[in-house]
This record gives C-alpha cells, sequence and structure tokens, in this order.
C-alpha cells in the first residue's frame, strides 16, 4: 500500500461540493409550490434537502478519511445484509408502496432505500470478488458466471419492487467493473444479447413498462397518459433558451411536471438557468467523472482501482439515465440525479460512496 498523501483530489471534492450545493438551490426553487401546496411550508422539501445534506456531507468525511482497504473485510457481510434488506422490503406492510413501487423501508416521510444500499454493496464486494479472483475473470464458467450471477439475483428483487431505473444503473456499474477487472468482451456481447432478450421479455410482461416505451417513441399518442412527462419536461427546457427564465421564475413547477424536485429537477434548472446552467452542471458532472477514472487508473491496487471504477460508473450511468429521460432520449425510468435531486438514503449513500472515492484518491500514484 502506498503512503496516503495529505490530502484528496481537490477538483473532485470542489466539483462534489458545488453539485451539492446548486442542489439545495434547485431544490427549494423547484419545490417551494408543491411543498406549501401538500404540507403549508415551503421550506419543507429545502429542509429535509439540508438535513440529508449535513449527514452525507459528515458520511463523506468520515468515509474520506477511513481507509478503504478497510470496506474489503465488510464486503462479503454487506453484500447479505443488502440482499435480506431486499427481500424484507417485498413483504406486504413491511414495505412501503411510493410511486408505485413496494422499494421503501421507513415510518411516515422518512425511510431507507434498499435498492440504494445494494448499489454501493454490490461494488464493494464485486470489487474485493475480482481483485482476488482475477486470474480466473477470462473463464466464462468459473469467473464471469459468478457475479453475474449475483448481479442478475439483486436486480430481480429489484425488479420486483419494481424499479427499473435503479436496477439499470446496478448492473450498468456492474458490468463496467467486470468488464475493468479483463472479462472477455466476447462473453459479455454473448451475455449482452441475452440481457436485451430479457429486456423485452420484462417490456412485453408489464404494461406499464410497454406504455413508457411507446410514449418514448412518440409522447403526443398519449400526452395526457404515458407521454405526460415526457412533454411537460420539454416544455420546460424549451423557454429557458440560453440564460434560462430566472431563478425560481419556472412555470412548470406550477402542477405541471410531475416530481420537479426530484427525476425532472434538471427540466428546472435548464428552464431558469438555461443553457448556459444546464451546461455548468453537466461540466461538473464530467469534471468529476474524470477525477474519478483518474483516480482509478492511478490506484495503487486492484481493489482501489476496480472500486473507484465502479463508484464513478454509477454515478455517471445515473446521470446518463436522468438527463437522457429528462431530454427525450430515453423511456421514463423514475431515476434521481445525483447530488441535485431531493433525496434521503439516495442523497446519503451518494456522498458516502464519494468520500471512499477520496479516500483511494489519496493514495494514487
Amino acid at each position: 500500500m502506498a503512503k496516503a498523501r495529505s490530502a484528496p483530489d481537490v477538483t473532485m471534492l470542489v466539483c462534489t461540493m458545488m453539485l451539492l450545493a446548486i442542489g439545495v438551490v434547485m431544490v427549494y426553487s423547484a419545490s417551494a409550490v408543491l411543498a406549501f401546496h401538500e404540507f403549508g411550508d415551503l421550506y419543507y422539501y429545502l429542509k429535509r434537502q439540508l438535513l440529508f445534506a449535513v449527514l452525507g456531507i459528515a458520511a463523506m468525511i468520515f468515509t474520506m478519511n477511513v481507509d478503504y482497504l478497510v470496506w474489503k473485510k465488510y464486503a462479503k457481510i454487506g453484500l447479505i445484509v443488502c440482499f435480506a434488506l431486499l427481500l424484507i422490503v417485498l413483504i406486504p406492510g413491511v414495505g412501503v408502496v411510493r410511486g408505485g413501487a413496494r422499494s421503501w423501508l421507513g415510518i411516515g416521510s422518512f425511510g431507507i432505500q434498499p435498492s440504494e444500499f445494494m448499489k454501493i454493496g454490490m461494488i464493494l464486494f464485486l470489487s474485493k470478488m475480482l481483485s482476488e479472483n482475477q486470474n480466473k475473470i477470462t473463464l466464462f464458467n468459473k469467473g464471469l458466471i459468478p457475479p453475474l450471477g449475483l448481479v442478475g439475483l439483486a436486480f430481480g428483487l429489484i425488479m420486483l419492487q419494481p424499479d427499473l431505473g435503479t436496477g439499470a444503473v446496478l448492473v450498468g456499474a456492474s458490468l463496467l467493473i467486470i468488464y475493468t477487472a479483463g472479462a472477455r468482451l466476447l462473453h459479455l456481447s454473448y451475455l449482452g444479447m441475452v440481457g436485451v432478450a430479457g429486456f423485452i421479455g420484462l417490456v412485453i410482461a408489464a404494461p406499464y413498462r410497454l406504455k413508457r416505451i411507446t410514449a418514448f417513441l412518440d409522447p403526443w399518442q398519449d400526452p395526457l397518459g404515458a407521454g405526460y412527462q415526457a412533454i411537460q419536461s420539454l416544455y420546460a427546457i424549451g423557454p429557458g433558451g440560453l440564460v434560462g427564465l430566472g431563478l425560481g421564475m419556472s412555470r412548470q413547477k406550477y402542477s405541471y411536471l410531475p416530481e420537479p424536485q426530484t427525476d425532472f429537477i434538471f427540466s428546472i434548472i435548464a428552464e431558469e438557468l438555461g443553457f448556459i446552467g444546464g451546461s455548468f452542471v453537466l461540466i461538473l458532472f464530467m469534471l468529476l467523472v474524470w477525477r474519478g477514472m483518474r483516480t482509478a487508473i492511478t490506484a495503487p491496487d486492484t481493489f482501489g482501482s476496480l472500486l473507484a471504477t465502479g463508484i464513478v460508473g454509477m454515478i455517471a450511468v445515473q446521470v446518463v439515465i436522468n438527463i437522457g429521460v429528462v431530454i427525450g432520449m430515453f423511456p421514463v425510468t423514475g431515476i434521481t440525479l445525483p447530488l441535485i435531486s431531493a433525496g434521503g438514503s439516495s442523497l446519503t449513500l451518494m456522498l458516502t460512496s464519494i468520500g471512499i472515492l477520496l479516500n483511494i484518491s489519496r493514495y494514487a500514484r
């Protein structure tokens, strides 16, 4: 193990804090009208965001200063706990249904989302597993099937909720780790074709998913139903122009755009801050991903490299899916924008994961 530097990657840390600050401001701007209508308190979502941001920063500072190799010791038990939580949340009367998915554990407005824990739990375990068995990864049966089996099991449990967006992020980050560990591209290509066939099956099996696909292809076929969110999102982005309507001046947040403070917060950013504001947010994410990949490349050991790759992959895949949905490139999946969207466990765990990434950067060669 190389000797730790005195400070983590400053660029990565600054980008994280800037995105978090933008998120706090935009959550208030996007949610004030909704919060007053639902709770009689303009600051309801702002106060929640500040609470979880503070908790997340505390967790980030902690993980940033704990040797990342410590997490290797607890990766197995962590994954077992994550699987247990995914099973518990499916029990009727125990798991809480929000947005049509039984994906929460908690009381009232406060709760945790086990699928969020599974993302970082799977990343940690795959990094440990593949760093210790890297010589087997080119073998299909002994090297590739075991990690993919775990990912498939986790994805299946998440789909029982159902939560396709979180499942897609889990699979995307996991495949990036597996490929980086040395899996043969030919094997992954064959499995990719199987995955596409499985995805088609999932879409056909659930009518609401098929509606989302058809709404993605032509939202105007059902403008008040399946295509409503996509249309209203574009109505927000279009008027934003170059510089936007001004902070707090969004029109779509007045009960036109569903979930303006979570899944579609980037639409409000584009509407209020325009092309310049939206581009600035994307540049911050690109800088964060770039510094994260640099950390993965220069990590002193295989475990640190794979762990950094997985965390960066989780961030990048989630950003791509969220932005893609907002601008109409992907069907609506219901996934938040990291560090920006209103969130509880998702925001706290994202900052915790970035703290681990920052710790790895302290050992980078």
